[in-house]
């Protein structure tokens, strides 16, 4: 038998997914050992909007760093972002 649930559960369940997926999460890019710093920098300015030192910055965090968050933003905004970037052969995922 299947218990219904009341339409404050549901209502509270609702609410707890548009939550879930407005949070906060971060595009992360990882380091690779094929593309060059200036595609990497090119690729920043282009697909998140960086500004040249930004983007020079970011590329330096990876490469020394093995990654960097190259953006913050709700899963729907960052998935477009981060689909370009791996378009183009970046190594990037969008993490909690």
């Amino acid at each position: 038998m299947k218990i219904t649930e009341s339409p404050d559960q549901l209502e509270q369940e609702i609410i707890e997914v548009i939550l879930k997926e407005e949070a906060t999460k971060a595009l992360v890019l990882y380091d690779d050992d094929f593309n060059t710093f200036e595609f990497v920098i090119e690729s920043l300015i282009k697909v998140c909007g960086h500004n040249l030192e930004q983007a020079e910055q970011c590329t330096h965090l990876v490469h020394f760093k093995g990654k960097c968050v190259v953006k913050n933003g709700t899963y729907k905004k960052l998935k477009p972002l981060c689909e370009s970037l791996l378009e183009r052969g970046l190594t990037a995922k969008i993490e909690d």
